[in-house]
């Protein structure tokens, strides 16, 4: 029998053994080396040979993650390690760095119960470090680190053992900062999750040179920093790794420290699921019943070309099992399970069934999408997965030749269907489609694998920015009036708080919670009583309120309402942009008696006029992404790298000493940042490394809006002329 056929059965034998499972995922900022290290941990449990680890980069199964060197894909194996005499079943699943992909990082998060975070230690914590914690911890994830490149610190940076030691408990102080912030609002974590050195829960090494420690290692094979630095400085590192292999070190600290789906899953639900605590489906989950009801979400779908489309997720309760008829949350009928599987890296090991408590790869869940809750009985579904960023940058994709046009459509909404930080706009009447996501690099690798995995030539547009509108003031009441001036509405628009704005986009505020919970919350972030509770709606981060007193006929007319609404939100007043932030009271309606003269065609425009003139009248803005940069850059071109910066209408906040290097760090426009790549290499010799994160949407300068607003009407084809009564410009 072959290795890899008893690994897979020695996993199907540790599936009904959820004491024994350790759910997690690797995360970190780019480069900082989680697919080596998983290349290591997959060596170790002999999945892969030992020599190529590191090299072959296992998890990135992509020709253009291997081209590019980066993963863009998180990717799922189940692999087995011994530890204290046990056998242990882990499925891990390894994430991209690059935040382009972080939607897939978050996805991760909801599957697993522990984070092992890889941190380079000449580097320390980054930006994304920071946005993979958060991600992980709002998921009720436990956290351990692993401190990557120890290696650098010896023979580039020649530290002794007293520098290096400064050096990494500083990594752990920055890590243990931003835990600490994080965790301090979260009543259900009761234990601390900070890491230590001293209890286990921090690992040192190398993922090239397959080597690490942690305190517990060092007990077990007598070995110290000094005899580290030693080895390293001699050039033995292959002796290094044979005496202490960078897998034992942390697969030990993953089977210790990280908790098993019995102990995770009764912290977990509460913090994910919104159903009823005192139901059955609450206790089969809690208790990680595996004859309880079927209940798993999905976090990932994936496309084999023989086995057609794959749903990958957590299983909660119950036992998934071929020929199983289950409901997917938000559509009609069932589906029949085709395959269940495991995954073993690239490639998925078909299996009998999958208990509670495990990471299952599914077949025949067509109507599934990233986020969905599958279950055998109809039931609440899990809290949908927020995403910590949205998308700011829309490119437009032609197919050339008019005979692949049904063939885009479907593949754009396969797209669609397994990453949901995209957003896909397919007009069918000029054959334009519109993707929309988190940067250049998310585009860009999404319109190659159009064209690559599935032979469609595309023309694309240049990226274009998505801007947002949003009230500055307070309006005066403004009158809508029906096409037939029968029904009338009066409306006021507000800005709504920062808080508010911030707990609606983290999914702390909103209609699918109880009334009084919601009520709370938004009282919790400063909103008044009264407003609290008379809130009907609300539309991205925009909140409707209906301020009306015993109006006849207003309730079977509500629904119209705020279809008008949201047409009038989704497409502002300046340039059809998305409105955020905007608070809109329903004051008072005159409706007709008679339902004939109140239909569709008569409240949705009375309702949009009214809403978009209250907008105009609070004076609306245009509001731009803009992004977080970090250089990290030579003394001798660092000025070059500031200027960079800020030729790009953008702001200088920061600029340190980091080891030899200067970090410069700031802000800019996501429409000035287009092509930065190409510049920042030229201006400092190809010698700067650089990363951006989004950093939400502030409002343009003034002078710059008229022009900016004028050509985004051009773009969508709209009258260049601006609404009536905006006369502030």
């Amino acid at each position: 029998m072959g290795r890899r056929k008893k690994i897979v059965q020695e996993c199907e034998r540790l599936m009904d053994e959820p004491e024994n499972i350790r759910n997690i995922a690797i995360a970190a900022h780019v480069d900082h080396g989680k697919t080596t290290l998983t290349d290591n941990l997959l060596a170790g449990a002999g999945m892969i040979a030992e020599e190529s680890a590191g090299e072959q980069l296992a998890m990135d199964t992509e020709e253009d993650e291997q081209e590019r060197g980066i993963t863009i894909d998180a990717a799922n194996v189940s692999m087995t390690h011994e530890y204290e005499g046990k056998n242990h079943l882990v499925n891990l699943i390894d994430t991209p760095g690059h935040v382009d992909f972080g939607g897939d990082v978050t996805r991760a998060m909801r599957a697993v119960d522990g984070a092992l975070v890889v941190v380079d230690a000449v580097e320390g914590a980054m930006p994304q470090t920071e946005t993979v914690l958060r991600q992980a911890l709002r998921e009720g994830v436990k956290p351990t680190l692993f401190i990557n490149k120890v290696d650098r610190l010896i023979s580039e940076l020649q530290e002794g053992p007293e520098e290096m030691q400064e050096r990494l408990l500083g990594v752990i102080a920055d890590v243990n900062e931003l835990i600490r912030g994080m965790t301090e609002e979260m009543d259900e974590i009761e234990e601390d999750w900070t890491v230590s050195v001293e209890e286990g829960t921090v690992g040192f090494g190398s993922a090239l040179y397959k080597w690490g420690v942690s305190m517990p290692s060092m007990q077990r094979t007598g070995m110290d920093f000094g005899e580290i630095i030693e080895l390293e400085r001699a050039d033995k590192r292959q002796e290094l790794h044979e005496r202490t292999p960078l897998s034992d070190v942390v697969l030990d600290m993953v089977c210790e420290h990280f908790p098993n789906p019995i102990d995770a899953q009764p912290m977990r639900i509460p913090r994910i699921w919104r159903g009823d605590p005192e139901s059955d489906i609450a206790d089969t989950m809690r208790l990680v019943d595996e004859d309880g009801e079927v209940v798993m979400m999905v976090t990932d779908i994936g496309v084999d070309p023989h086995a057609g489309e794959i749903a990958a997720g957590r299983v909660f309760s119950g036992t998934i099992e071929k020929g199983q008829e289950l409901y997917v949350s938000g559509t009609a009928g069932q589906n029949r399970v085709q395959s269940v599987g495991i995954y073993m890296g690239g490639e998925r090991e078909e299996v009998e069934h999958v208990p509670a408590g495990n990471i299952a790869a599914v077949t025949g869940l067509k109507d599934a999408i990233a986020g969905s809750t599958v279950s055998s009985v109809e039931m609440t579904p899990f809290e949908s997965i927020e995403h910590i960023s949205e998308p700011v940058i829309t490119k437009s994709v032609e197919a050339k030749n008019m005979d692949d046009l049904p063939k885009l459509i479907e593949t754009l909404q396969q797209v669609a269907k397994e990453d949901p930080t995209i957003q896909i706009e397919i007009n069918e009447d000029t054959g334009e489609h519109l993707i929309s996501g988190q940067g250049e690099l998310h585009l860009e690798v999404i319109t190659q694998r159009i064209e690559r995995n599935q032979g469609i030539p595309v023309h694309t547009g240049e990226p274009i920015v998505v801007f947002r509108e949003a009230p500055q003031t307070e309006s005066r009441e403004v009158e809508g009036r029906s096409p037939n001036n029968h029904n009338r509405f009066y409306i006021t628009v507000e800005p709504l708080s920062d808080d508010i704005v911030e707990g609606i986009k983290m999914g702390d505020i909103s209609m699918d919670m109880p009334e009084l919970e919601r009520r709370e919350a938004l009282m919790e972030e400063g909103m008044d009583k009264d407003t609290a509770q008379n809130v009907e709606e609300i539309h991205n981060t925009n909140i409707f309120i209906d301020d009306t007193k015993g109006i006849q006929h207003l309730n079977e007319t509500m629904e119209l309402v705020i279809e008008g609404l949201e047409e009038a939100l989704d497409d502002g007043p300046l340039a059809a942009e998305p409105v955020e932030g905007a608070l809109i009271r329903l004051h008072d309606a005159r409706l007709h008696e008679d339902a004939i003269h109140r239909g569709p065609a008569q409240v949705i425009p009375a309702v949009r006029e009214a809403v978009h003139n209250a907008l105009i009248d609070a004076d609306i803005k245009l509001l731009e992404p803009i992004q977080e940069v970090r250089i990290d850059v030579p003394n001798e071109h660092m000025g070059a790298a500031s200027g960079e910066i800020q030729g790009r209408r953008g702001r200088v906040d920061d600029m340190y000493q980091e080891g030899d290097l200067m970090v410069v760090e700031g802000i800019a426009p996501v429409d000035e940042m287009i092509g930065f790549s190409s510049d920042i290499r030229s201006a400092t010799e190809g010698r700067a490394s650089w990363n951006t994160e989004n950093a939400g949407f502030r409002v343009m300068a003034d002078n710059l809006q008229p022009e900016t607003i004028k050509e985004i009407r051009e773009r969508k084809g709209m009258k260049t002329e601006l609404p009536e009564r905006i006369d502030y410009f």
